[in-house]
């Protein structure tokens, strides 16, 4: 099944998620779904919260990005993150030019720290304790904000924020056109 994606301005993009437990009523569906539903979106990664649901669960799947000579490689990069706990962030911070389903048509550069240490759980309920580096931890970091509340364009520079801000309202109001299903918090 394929979700539409909330989009900014919807009140489930700004709310701290739940922890789900190992009887979450179709979780294997729904982890099926959201994989599904972010590759028809052409998306790397995606929160549940993206989909209407303030849990705290996240895919990322990097399966179809293609690898360029000196470029961190996600080809086998696939994993769904339950209930994770960003416990490190640590490393030089660095740029790099983010966009989001959730706020079609624009992007803009973040800084985030090189490095993380996560504890989660995977689809059958198997704790985990990894570290990511790079690109992966970035996109991590990103859907990890996701099930905070947060917003990849709260991390940009103000002047930036203040610039966008027109086209932010413009998404918020439904004036905005996707290659896949959104979902405003207004009629369009």
């Amino acid at each position: 099944m394929i979700y539409p994606i909330y989009v900014y301005g919807t009140s489930v993009l700004r709310k701290k998620a739940e922890e789900i437990d190992q009887n979450y009523e179709g979780l294997d569906q729904l982890i099926e779904d959201m994989y599904e539903t972010m590759k028809h979106s052409d998306g790397i990664g995606l929160a549940a919260p993206q989909i209407g649901k303030s849990i705290r669960l996240f895919i990322i799947d990097g399966s179809e990005t293609s690898t360029e000579e000196g470029e961190e490689d996600l080809r086998n990069f696939k994993k769904a993150f339950i209930n994770p706990l960003i416990l490190e962030e640590s490393g030089d911070f660095w740029s790099f030019n983010e966009g989001c389903l959730s706020i079609p048509a624009i992007r803009e550069d973040v800084e985030r720290q090189e490095r993380i240490r996560i504890q989660y759980y995977d689809p059958e309920f198997n704790f985990r304790d990894e570290v990511y580096e790079g690109v992966k931890a970035r996109i991590i970091q990103h859907e990890y904000d996701h099930l905070e509340g947060i917003l990849f364009t709260d991390k940009i520079n103000p002047l930036r924020k203040r610039l966008i801000n027109g086209k932010l309202n413009a998404i918020a109001r439904g004036k905005v056109d996707a290659e896949y299903k959104i979902k405003f918090s207004v009629k369009k």
